[in-house]
């Protein structure tokens, strides 16, 4: 790379309108899918109730965004399509925006990388159509029109060849728009959705969702359903908790129900579909303890307050945002979806059983009304095809030697409780599962998974209610950091004693480690330290040292917790299925597996054919 030439002055020019709008487009519009987000978010700050998107070829040759809103004056469309015009804001306060969109930079921006055209009618008024190519605008005509708007955008980029390069295929551009549109019909569940790609001779429809009705929670269930899937809505909690003018709404996955990537996570706030490290940051911390690090949870959350508490210019995408108080909207969110997990109590999602039915479905022909025989006739064949001795020995016709089924005998200790949520012990198969009997069903619990998280629990009500016992370094670790660090770490101190991390300033920006958590043993206090300013620099908090404290916990609750392979008695086995009853988080293990599985007697002869 050739130095600079120093003798050379570099004259400073203006650039024209066609470079800024070129520019400007660089960040507002990065593919196909950002400027179908710009076009319905425009559609719906108008007022829209329905929504039409179509693209062809990922988007990159057409994309067209119809709507039923207000529309415009044809006398207004050279302004709307001018730089940093807009009619949602007037520019007098910046923090109270309740808009999607307040830039005005969209529709100049699409205009001068692809032929953009707006044909529009308000009401009263006649029809206008208007075109820009290129950033070059054309005149603005007389148009027969339906009321709302329709802009169309064709060759998007056309205006800048070397964006092409960086397009991914027609079918990830595609996904990353069925995405966006996914994402604003969650947002707005009483405004009806339709995309189609219109790709060669045979258009389809790609994604639908009409306006949902009812109250807020029942229509974001049903809109939900739509966007995510029926699945979803069966095994989510709702989430409802509000603190100093904070409001978090929507549902939660249980942790049984989850994903191996962060694909399906809305979030919002305010209503605006966001990406937001903070955010995502609490929703790892809220899971933590009930999911691996490879799953990651099913979630569309709502957080609302008032604009002024919240600023949503901080990217030309608007998908980042900053909270006056992020503390407190990350604590929100942490404990509602804590709060709403442990009221789940022992409850796993159907999923689960639904594998499960479907990895024990035979392969067998299709049953009808016609050929099943009478009761007598088979009472009749049962009498035929049982062995011999069989009614005077039952006894006998047992399982195959193979399989352990250790029957469980009704002792006066043990209460028959088939009315409790986890029903009564009724066997234990090879050491490890036991069957129970509800009243309408069965359940298949995994002891020592199921044991493993009651005694993780338990050891974590000690921890808090003794504190975290702690080990003073003979000889303290000094860590030297920069004053940011510093001054960073220190202001946590108290936080971190409370985890059994005792830090002191050493003068300058260094630090002194004077004790650490007993439970951890001997540890690199050093990399610890680091490890709590990395995250505390990308998420605001940090939970490095309580998880670690939690690993420890959890490897001595395995340890601690009934064995595969050990026999249990009929007492052990119901008080364990009481304890999941009455423990929070008891549905799934430390690591996110189910603890157990609950089938109902529907679903048991329709296994059979019975139904």
């Amino acid at each position: 790379m050739n130095a600079p030439d120093r003798n050379i002055r570099p004259e400073i020019r203006q650039l024209d309108e066609s470079a800024v709008n070129r520019i400007a487009a660089g960040e507002v519009v990065e593919r196909p899918a950002s400027a179908v987000k710009e076009l319905v978010e425009n559609a719906l700050d108008a007022g829209a109730s329905r929504v039409e998107i179509a693209y062809a070829d990922g988007g990159k040759t057409l994309i067209r965004v119809t709507d039923d809103g207000h529309g415009m004056r044809g006398a207004d469309l050279p302004l709307a399509l001018s730089r940093h015009a807009t009619s949602k804001i007037d520019g007098t306060d910046l923090l109270d925006i309740r808009s999607f969109g307040f830039r005005g930079e969209a529709l100049p921006s699409l205009g001068a990388v692809g032929r953009l055209s707006i044909v529009t009618r308000a009401t009263g008024e006649e029809g206008a159509v208007i075109t820009v190519e290129g950033g070059r605008m054309g005149a603005v005509r007389p148009e027969a029109a339906r009321y709302g708007t329709t802009v169309t955008l064709r060759d998007l980029f056309y205006a800048t060849p070397a964006r092409l390069k960086f397009m991914r295929s027609d079918r990830a551009e595609a996904q990353a728009i069925a995405d966006v549109v996914k994402r604003l019909a969650l947002a707005e569940p009483y405004v009806s959705f339709t995309l189609s790609d219109v790709s060669g001779d045979s258009p389809r429809e790609v994604f639908r969702a009409d306006a949902a009705q009812g109250a807020l929670f029942d229509a974001l269930e049903e809109r939900m359903a739509t966007v995510i899937g029926r699945d979803f809505t069966d095994n989510a909690l709702r989430i409802d908790a509000e603190r100093e003018g904070v409001h978090l709404t929507g549902f939660a996955a249980l942790p049984t129900y989850s994903r191996g990537a962060a694909v399906a996570q809305y979030l919002f706030v305010n209503g605006r579909p966001v990406r937001d490290k903070m955010l995502l940051g609490a929703l790892r911390a809220a899971y933590a303890d009930v999911l691996s690090r490879d799953r990651h949870p099913v979630v569309a959350l709502f957080l609302s307050c008032a604009p002024e508490l919240v600023d949503v210019n901080v990217h030309p995408a608007k998908s980042e945002v900053r909270f006056r108080e992020p503390g407190l909207a990350r604590g929100l969110m942490v404990s509602g979806l804590r709060h709403a997990l442990a009221g789940a109590g022992h409850r796993a999602s159907s999923t689960v059983a639904g594998a499960m039915l479907g990895a024990m479905q035979p392969q067998m022909g299709h049953s009808y009304q016609m050929d099943r025989p009478s009761g007598q006739a088979v009472q009749n064949a049962y009498q035929l095809q049982a062995p011999q001795g069989f009614a005077e020995a039952p006894a006998f016709w047992s399982a195959p030697e193979t399989v352990s089924a250790r029957p469980v005998p009704e002792t006066p200790d043990t209460p028959d409780t088939p009315d409790a949520p986890l029903g009564a012990a009724r066997a234990q198969l090879h050491e490890t599962y036991i069957i129970a009997q509800t009243r309408d069903g069965m359940v298949i619990v995994d002891a020592h998974a199921a044991h493993e998280r009651l005694v993780y629990e338990r050891l974590k009500r000690q921890r808090s209610a003794t504190g975290i016992a702690t080990q003073a370094l003979l000889i303290p670790e000094i860590i030297e950091l920069s004053s940011l660090e510093a001054a960073q770490l220190l202001s946590r101190a108290g936080e971190l004693a409370q985890l059994g991390l005792v830090i002191e300033g050493f003068g300058g920006s260094s630090i002194m480690v004077r004790e650490t958590p007993a439970l951890l043993g001997q540890i690199d206090a050093a990399g610890l330290i680091r490890d709590i300013l990395d995250e505390l620099a990308d998420l605001g908090d940090s939970r490095a040292l309580e998880a670690r404290i939690d690993a420890v916990l959890s490897r001595m609750a395995c340890h601690g917790s009934v064995r595969s392979g050990r026999q249990m008695r009929v007492e052990e086995m119901n008080r364990l299925l009481r304890e999941m009853e009455a423990t929070p988080l008891s549905g799934q293990c430390n690591h996110g597996r189910p603890t157990s599985v609950t089938l109902s007697l529907a679903e048991i002869e329709k296994l059979f054919g019975r139904r």
